[in-house]
C-alpha cells in the first residue's frame, strides 16, 4: 500500500470514529478547519508552489 493510501485509509477511520463521538458540526467545523489552517500557515511562496503543484496535477 503506497503512503498516501495510508494516509486516506487513517483519515477516513478517524473521521468515521469522530463521526460516531461528536456532533455532526463538530466533525464538519474538523474536516474544514484542520487543512484551512495548514494552508494558512504556510509562506506565501509555499503556499504558490502548492497551487503550481495542483494545477499541474490538474493538468493546465
Amino acid at each position: 500500500m503506497s503512503r498516501n493510501a495510508k494516509i486516506a485509509t487513517g483519515g477516513v477511520l478517524a473521521g468515521l470514529i469522530l463521526w460516531i463521538w461528536l456532533p455532526w458540526w463538530a466533525v464538519l467545523l474538523i474536516v474544514l478547519g484542520v487543512p484551512a489552517a495548514a494552508y494558512f500557515t504556510l509562506d506565501p511562496s509555499q503556499r504558490r508552489r502548492l497551487r503550481r503543484v495542483a494545477r499541474k496535477e490538474l493538468g493546465r
